[in-house]
């Protein structure tokens, strides 16, 4: 389960995801298995979370990583770059940002 915390322990990816309702459930079941099969066996995973608005026409991925350079080297191996042609073909687009948690709230 991924903590959110102003430490420097990791790297926060928030990824979006734009599509239609008639491509969420296809693209929720390939990012779950995206994940399930791979992206969480990768070195420097830590935890993510999938997140769907109730319209179903966004994704919301928040995923932490020991390192940027952890989860860039995930993203360059022809594992992932095959998993995200097909992800790109389920919606209109899609961008990873990375981020720094600047404040959290309780």
């Amino acid at each position: 389960m991924p903590k959110i915390s102003t430490t420097k322990d990791f790297q926060t990816v928030i990824t979006t995801f734009e599509m239609t309702p008639g491509t969420c459930q296809d693209l929720m079941e390939a990012l779950q298995d995206a994940y399930d099969s791979f992206i969480s066996k990768q070195p420097g995973f830590i935890a993510a979370g999938l997140h769907v608005n109730d319209a179903q026409t966004r994704i919301a991925n928040y995923s932490q990583w020991r390192r940027r350079e952890d989860f860039q080297a995930m993203l360059r191996t022809d594992e992932m770059r095959k998993r995200n042609r097909r992800i790109a073909e389920l919606c209109k687009g899609f961008e990873p940002v990375m981020y720094d948690v600047a404040k959290t709230y309780d």
